[in-house]
């Protein structure tokens, strides 16, 4: 199997890939505010898998979204290296994120008519990151990496969930992002084909990358360094080597 990540090459070198400080999010509904997120505060390290798990409603989701900038903080400091999220214009926060942050979505979000190839070269040319003389072959990589290079020039729809999921994966690493953010990545697999998504974020995790995912499913948590437990928007606990 080729291995297409080198840590000693990351974007980050630094002790704290992600450091969270005093973060709070709430939102404005019908005049009133709804707190999401309370004191916020967390730092996690180059090459840890971290699960984030709570109930529905308990800010999983929203933590997520605050640390790809996709949404901001009410109050309070996200770094990612030695970047400030909230420091970011829109336009900034785009590019930065697509160079630096994979996401795997639950419902995979593959673009139905792009077959599997050209879904994983679709970042590639958004960023230029690689030259594009470069994009087909380290696609196929990451296709190779994840085990469904046979699938290549095959239409998302032609797959199997699992199947979709390591597309999803291979697209997430296509520009060699250090961080990796999963948002109920196993929630519509079956426990094998979970096992086996979990093995290979797992393995990402010993290469160098940075794995945060998020999930109810308490089984999956066995494959991360730390378990961060979120109870009504507030940190209820942190288990691990690295707690």
């Amino acid at each position: 199997m080729l291995n297409i990540i080198n840590p000693i090459a990351s974007h980050f070198p630094l002790p704290h890939l992600i450091s969270v400080r005093g973060l709070y999010k709430s939102y404005e509904l019908a005049g009133s505010s709804i707190s999401v997120l309370s004191d916020i505060n967390l730092t996690i390290t180059q090459g840890e898998c971290i699960a984030v798990m709570g109930k529905s409603g308990s800010g999983k989701t929203t933590l997520l979204n605050l640390i790809t900038g996709i949404d901001r903080p009410t109050s309070g400091e996200i770094f990612v290296g030695n970047q400030s999220i909230n420091a970011l214009t829109e336009n900034a926060l785009a590019q930065w994120r697509g160079k630096n942050i994979g996401i795997v979505f639950q419902f995979f979000q593959l673009l139905p008519t792009l077959t599997l190839l050209e879904n994983v070269i679709l970042p590639m040319d958004f960023c230029h990151q690689f030259p594009g003389s470069q994009r087909r072959a380290r696609a196929l990589i990451l296709l190779d990496r994840v085990g469904i290079a046979d699938h290549a020039h095959k239409l998302p729809s032609a797959l199997s969930g699992g199947q979709q999921q390591r597309a999803a994966i291979a697209r997430a690493l296509a520009n060699d992002p250090p961080l990796i953010l999963a948002d109920e990545p196993t929630g519509n697999l079956d426990s094998t084909t979970s096992d086996q998504i979990m093995q290979l974020f797992t393995e990402l995790a010993r290469e160098g990358k940075t794995i945060i995912a998020v999930t109810h499913e308490r089984d999956i948590s066995r494959y991360c360094n730390r378990v961060i437990t979120l109870v009504d928007g507030k940190i209820f606990s942190l288990q691990g080597l690295s707690a």
